[in-house]
Parts: structure tokens; C-alpha cells; sequence
């Protein structure tokens, strides 16, 4: 984020190392903590004190920017949960005003949101009654009114599943006007439990699983079938096919059907379609290196080419412009985003790292951790780049001395254009030197003055090692490539706070 304002001191604070940082806007805290967060456990920071923490500054912030950044949040940064938790405590502080309605129509995406979003509803409200669910905002209600009107019988039956709230649940409560007389079928359905089983990969599966067979190989042949009839007509979506790929390759399928796989895969239109998170590239490329298949090389190329459709609109670094991109490697780093997940913020640190290098002509590149250390990668070959990197785990010990970074430039008397850490922020000297990442960067502005440090904040604790409101240094937040828009934004002396604001309510 940009900021045009002088620091004052009473910004300054501790980091979770005791270490001089710097607090933000209570809107660019809520920004950073909403965009990086799983509300799964940290090092710093455990899943219910971000919640609390996101709670608490919703309060201190207009609700206005709440609701625009929970729009934002769902439907640029392609986060589902947390735009829920935002309206639903964004209902708490607001009455009287359509505001919750219309965040409500604009977070909930898919059917299941609606039932997600009451069973969040009736937690953060603490309901333990027989009805828990009673006595709901009416400005929820009013928003899901139209959220049932965004589906069809095939979305509600793919997503109605035994949970604490179910669709009929749902339908009760928010009693929805049917728009015309198959929508109000449909209500009916739901209310009699008589929705059509959908046509997806999972029952054609379930049923097939069911099945008897006379033999394992008649067993395998079977699903073979299965796999290639789903592939070839156009039944299995794209996140199905990513998260699959070890199936349908341990399936043994047509090399028909695996060019259409690939060719699917690595379509332009369809990955930007798929909305699809670039860390869920490398985990299924990570997955597809334990196989043994003749495929396998030709999936992980179209691998290969779907994560570089995430660099396309990366802009602004020709030969002309000088970069240093250092990634945080450190012991803090090696934390999943969410519960289930394999994926640590040390791969989202090195893998955005790597997306962003494939499109600077002039960069140099590397890990820090006790030390810093350069560490020449090839423009191409994104995920086998973070590959590499993962392999050489430990190798720069696992401390937080980003420092490091800026004083090799001091040391080369080596001046760049753009300076830019995939870190969680959390910086601090393990070296028992006077130096620190302020102190540095400060020192460095005498040799390189037009320099630019740019923090891609992965963690979003709220603490950062410079002031972000300064000219020369920006703040960056997320897991999606659309953090790169906002580096887009930040060269047209826009911030991400001003792309939040202009969200259409």
C-alpha cells in the first residue's frame, strides 16, 4: 500500500521477536489480516487470536470499507470462509441501512455459501438454544433472499449435505420469494428432500465404488472407463481434474483422453476461469513426482504452463529495471495456510517469488534465513524452480536476518530499482550486530536514493519492519495472483486500499 504521510512515533511498536516495527492503519491491518488468513494456527498466532484480532478491527474500521473488502476478499482473492466471517460480524455493528444485505449478495458465490454462513452466524453469536438459529438479522435474511435466487436445482442438490445448518434449514429461516413457478418447484423439493441427485464426478464414482467385480483387473478396467467417459464428455470441472490427476494417471487412461487433460490443464481461459490459487499448481505438481506413468512428464509441462497464465499481467520489468526478490525461509515460515493443507507459507513465499522472477528481465534472486544467499534460477519452469529451492531447505538456517538482503547491496555498492520480500514480516538481527531491516534499508537510500522496498506480507500478524506509509516502501498482502494487480496499482500510485474502495456495493 501507498501512503503519502509522515511517520509519527507513536506508530512504532514490537514485533513477536521484541524487535522495533511498525503498526498500521486499522484499515490496512484488517486488509493484511483478512487476505493471508486460513484461521488456522500460526507461529505467532493462533487461529481463534486472528479471529478475535479481525473482530476487533472490523469495529475500528467504516463499515463501508468492511463490506467492500469482503466483496474484495471472495471474489478477487477467491477466499470463501472469511468473507463470511466479515458480514456476519459487519451485521453485529450495522442496522438500519442495506449494507449487510448487499455484502451478502455479493460474497455468496455457491449454494453451500448460504448454509456456511448461517452455521458461522449462529457460532459467533454464540446460539445454543433449541433454535439457534432464531431471531437472524434481518439484513442477513434480506441478502440471502436473493442469494436463493442465484441457483438452480443441480447447484442446491450438489451442495445439500447433513451438516449443523442444511438447506432446508435455511429455507425456513429465510423464507425466499420464488421467482417464478420452477424456482418455487425447487423450494418444494428442498423442503421434501427429493432434490434429483446431480450428475457429478463424485456420485458416477460413489456408485461405481459400490459396484461388485469379479476381478481386481475388471475392478481397474472399470474405472478406467469411468475416468476417460468423464474426461472425454466434458463432466469433470477443472479444479476436479487438478486435484484428481493422480487418479485418472494411476487409471491408466487413453492417450486420447490425457492430451485432453493436458490441453485443459494449460488452457488460458479456462485456468483464469477456474479462479484457482497458484499454491494448488505446485501441490498437485508435488503430487504427480510420487507416480510412475508415462504421462507424467506431459501433465507436469501443462502444469507448468496453467501457473504461468498467473505472471501474464505482471508489468513493468523490462532490462531497464533492476530487482532483488528474497524469499523467507525461516523457521516461522514453515506453518500450513490452513489445517488440512500441505502447503506452507515458506512454498506461497517461494512460489509467488518464482512467478513474479519468470517476468523480470534483470533480477536477482535467493533465501534468507541466518544468512542470505543468491541463488540463480531460469525464467521458465516456475514449480520446478520452488522445487529446487524446497530441496535446499535449512540450507541459510532458519532465523528471520532479512537484513542481510539490503546490506549485500550495501556491501557490492550495488544499486537496484526494487528491493521486494516474500516474508511474514517478522524480522529481527540473530546476529547480536546493532543492525536492523529499518536501519539498513535507511543506509541503503544513500547509495541507491530512488530505490523501492516492496513487503509481500504472507502472514498478515500486523507488525511490519518498516513504516508502510512512506513513499519508498509498499505493502502487498495475499495468496492470489491478483497481488500482483495490486503491484500493477502501486506503479500507477494506486494502493490496495483504494482498489478495495472502489468495490461496487
Amino acid at each position: 500500500m501507498k501512503f503519502n504521510f509522515l511517520r509519527k512515533e507513536k506508530n512504532v511498536m514490537k514485533n513477536y521477536e521484541g524487535v522495533r516495527a511498525f503498526a498500521m492503519t486499522p484499515a490496512e491491518e484488517l486488509y493484511s489480516a483478512v487476505v493471508t488468513t486460513g484461521l488456522s494456527n500460526t507461529t505467532y498466532e493462533k487461529g481463534n487470536d486472528r479471529l478475535a484480532r479481525i473482530q476487533f478491527l472490523i469495529q475500528k474500521n467504516d463499515p463501508e470499507f468492511v463490506a467492500k473488502l469482503a466483496i474484495y476478499a471472495r471474489k478477487d482473492m477467491y477466499l470463501r470462509s472469511i468473507p463470511l466471517v466479515l458480514v456476519t460480524e459487519l451485521a453485529k455493528q450495522t442496522s438500519g441501512t442495506d449494507l449487510v444485505s448487499k455484502t451478502v449478495d455479493g460474497v455468496v458465490q455457491r449454494a453451500d455459501e448460504i448454509t456456511e454462513l448461517l452455521a458461522y452466524y449462529q457460532l459467533a453469536n454464540e446460539r445454543k438454544d433449541v433454535k439457534k438459529l432464531n431471531k437472524l438479522s434481518k439484513q442477513i435474511q434480506k441478502g440471502l433472499v436473493k442469494s436463493f435466487n442465484k441457483f438452480d436445482e443441480y447447484q442446491f442438490a450438489k451442495y445439500n449435505r447433513k451438516a449443523e445448518v442444511t438447506l432446508k434449514d435455511a429455507l425456513f429461516l429465510v423464507h425466499p420469494k420464488a421467482k417464478d413457478e420452477n424456482q418455487q418447484a425447487i423450494f418444494n423439493k428442498i423442503v421434501n428432500d427429493n432434490l434429483e441427485t446431480p450428475y457429478t464426478w463424485e456420485v458416477e464414482l460413489s456408485v461405481l465404488g459400490q459396484s461388485k467385480f469379479a476381478n481386481d483387473s475388471e475392478r481397474k478396467l472399470a474405472f478406467k472407463n469411468k475416468w476417460e467417459e468423464l474426461i472425454l464428455s466434458n463432466k469433470l470441472g477443472y479444479m476436479a481434474t487438478l486435484r484428481n490427476l493422480r487418479n485418472i494417471l494411476e487409471a491408466d487412461v487413453s492417450p486420447n483422453a490425457m492430451e485432453k487433460v493436458c490441453n485443459y490443464l494449460s488452457d488460458e481461459k479456462a485456468v483464469k476461469n477456474s479462479k484457482q490459487l497458484p499454491f494448488r499448481f505446485l501441490s498437485a505438481y508435488r503430487e504427480l513426482n510420487k507416480i510412475n506413468s508415462k504421462y507424467v512428464s506431459s501433465v507436469l509441462e501443462a502444469l507448468e504452463n496453467a501457473v504461468l497464465v498467473s505472471a501474464q499481467n505482471i508489468k513493468g520489468f523490462g532490462f531497464e529495471t533492476s530487482v532483488v526478490i528474497a524469499s523467507d525461509v525461516s523457521g516461522s515460515m514453515q506453518q500450513p495456510v490452513s489445517p488440512k493443507s500441505k502447503i506452507l507459507l515458506y512454498d506461497v513465499g517461494l512460489l509467488m517469488s518464482m512467478i513474479l522472477q519468470s517476468q523480470c528481465k534483470n533480477a536477482i534472486t535467493g533465501i534468507f534465513g541466518d544468512r542470505w544467499k543468491r541463488i540463480t534460477m531460469p525464467k521458465n519452469g516456475i514449480l520446478k524452480n520452488v522445487n529446487e529451492f524446497y530441496k535446499r531447505e535449512g540450507e541459510v538456517g532458519y532465523s528471520t536476518n532479512g537484513y542481510l538482503v539490503i546490506e549485500d547491496l550495501i556491501s557490492r555498492k550495488e544499486k537496484v530499482d526494487k528491493v521486494m520480500l516474500f516474508t511474514d514480516t517478522q524480522m529481527w538481527n540473530s546476529n547480536g550486530t546493532i543492525n536492523s531491516f529499518e536501519n539498513s534499508w535507511n543506509r541503503y537510500k544513500n547509495i541507491a536514493p530512488n530505490a523501492k522496498l516492496y513487503i509481500f506480507d504472507l502472514a498478515g500478524y500486523g507488525k511490519q519492519p518498516l513504516d508502510v506509509r512512506k513513499n519508498d516502501v509498499h505493502l502487498i498482502a495475499g495468496w492470489s495472483d491478483k497481488i500482483f494487480d495490486v503491484l500493477n496499482a502501486l506503479e500507477d500510485q494506486k494502493s490496495a486500499i483504494e482498489m478495495i474502495k472502489k468495490v461496487v456495493l
